[in-house]
């Protein structure tokens, strides 16, 4: 007999959600130090984004992997709790290496596999909470993960700030030298998250297998057959190649920008990874992970295809707004583009606290969003905080006192807050509980797109439509914001 999943305590679910503090120490420092570490080691302002693109392209990878692994593992730990292990253990000994790099590649490689690292713990935490939470409780499980996430990145965005002001340790260093600050907010977040990932392992239980099949609410239709429609994988081959051929054969021809290698290397791997999947279903190789993640991606629900649209323009936003605005304020509102001046490094230091504030006001965001969403539903709550994250990096052109700055940041956290939810929350109730995993794993190609085809083409149109002003960069971003908040009245729930 099936039965109803059982609600789980106010406090239950402050445990299961805990570890995201510490995640987001990650990638708080991450977001907020990578740009000045590339900068600082002498990396050029048009080539930051296509150094950033190691992030987007580990998070691709990983999280299917982990998300189809996740939904297959049963042991000592539980289901996804062995992952929340090992990666929290990579992640931390990644943060210290970090900044610690003695050169722009080696730098490279470093966000690479710190990335890869935050991956692999966070993305069954996702999943996580479509495993243990009923449909009527994941909204407010998602918006706690938020409140967490603001909170963390709070900390961990300010403390370079907190080093220098608070304990008098540097905030400058000789050319080519990463600042003592920044160096150690990197240690202090690495221990922060270890201790966050590993409270919720082990305070936290999750369902067998047999117990999630039992729970008649998870068998949702939408996606949960096996017997999958005939993938037109030979078709998405023939397309992107052809893409990508005439993308790469653009850049041969008219010498065009660097960055489009990238584009077009993207677009001839994805054509290969299509024909690839072609060559097993041809060959009644079916049962293998590789196809069974591809088969998915292809054949998803409804739902989740409609709000893949949302994730990218929000997304694109996102990456838009990290990888430039250090570059932006320091040079638009500093005045100054000489990493080793004190104006350009209080200009950076000032960003840390902006991007502290965007997660401060996000963690109280979390804490409205659930209110909102009884309001006017998910749909409606979402596109509301997506115009005020519109609104937020568009006023970064017509604010020029830099110390009022802080204002849009609400708007920005409201965004990332319900950016970091509300998705979730129309995903999973979308989704079979048996698939929970993977699908949040597939999820995440409409999050890393976007950032990738960001880190292809941000340098491009910054040069040749802005004059190379760091600036415009967040305007585009506030443009992409209002087409996310577009797509999801399309959203079908």
């Amino acid at each position: 007999m099936q039965k109803q999943k059982p609600p789980l305590s106010f406090w239950q679910i402050w445990n299961m959600c805990f570890g995201f503090l510490g995640i987001q120490f990650g990638f708080a420092l991450q977001n907020g130090n990578v740009s000045r570490i590339f900068q600082t080691l002498g990396a050029e302002v048009d080539d930051i984004p296509i150094l950033w693109v190691a992030a987007p392209l580990t998070g691709l990878i990983v999280q299917p992997i982990i998300g189809y692994w996740s939904d297959k593992t049963w042991g000592r730990l539980g289901r996804r709790r062995p992952f929340f292990f090992y990666g929290a253990v990579l992640t931390t000994l990644a943060l210290f290496v970090m900044p610690n790099s003695p050169s722009l590649w080696i730098a490279a490689g470093m966000l690479w596999i710190m990335d890869a690292s935050i991956n692999v713990t966070m993305e069954p935490f996702r999943a996580l909470v479509g495993d243990n939470l009923p449909k009527r409780q994941r909204a407010s499980g998602y918006a706690m993960q938020s409140f967490f996430i603001g909170i963390g990145a709070v900390v961990a965005s300010l403390m370079p700030w907190i080093m220098t002001n608070w304990f008098d340790i540097s905030n400058t260093a000789p050319a080519g030298e990463i600042p003592a600050s920044v160096k150690y907010a990197f240690y202090f977040g690495g221990a922060i998250l270890l201790v966050a990932v590993l409270w919720t392992v082990f305070t936290t239980k999750e369902y067998s297998p047999q117990e999630l099949a039992s729970f008649s609410e998870d068998e949702n239709d939408q996606g949960a057959n096996t017997e999958y429609a005939t993938p037109r994988f030979a078709t998405l081959a023939t397309v992107l190649g052809g893409l990508g051929s005439l993308v790469l054969a653009s850049v041969l021809a008219f010498d065009l920008e660097k960055e489009l290698y990238l584009l077009a290397g993207l677009l001839l791997s994805f054509a290969l990874v299509m024909l690839a999947a072609q060559v097993f279903a041809m060959k009644g190789k079916i049962s293998n992970g590789f196809y069974q993640v591809m088969a998915d991606l292809l054949n998803m629900p409804t739902t989740m295809r409609q709000l893949a649209v949302v994730q990218f323009f929000s997304w694109f936003s996102l990456f838009a707004m990290w990888i430039y605005t250090t570059a932006a304020v320091t040079s638009f509102h500093y005045h100054t583009t000489d990493v080793t001046s004190q104006a350009y490094n209080d200009g950076a230091d000032w960003v840390g606290v902006l991007f502290a504030a965007y997660n401060g006001f996000a963690a109280l965001a979390a804490v409205v969003i659930p209110l909102v969403v009884k309001r006017i539903g998910l749909k409606g709550a979402h596109a509301l905080n997506l115009l005020l994250g519109a609104g937020a990096l568009l006023s970064f052109q017509w604010i020029t006192d830099p110390t009022l700055l802080w204002l849009p940041m609400v708007g920005v956290g409201f965004a990332w807050a319900s950016i970091l939810s509300l998705p979730y929350a129309m995903l999973s109730n979308a989704v079979p509980a048996k698939k929970m995993g993977v699908y949040m794993g597939i999820f995440n190609f409409f999050i890393v797109i976007p950032q990738l085809l960001a880190a292809s083409v941000l340098g491009l149109m910054l040069r040749h439509g802005f004059d190379n002003q760091p600036i415009a960069a967040l305007t585009i971003g506030g443009a992409s914001y209002v087409l996310a908040a577009l797509a999801v009245q399309r959203v079908k729930l």
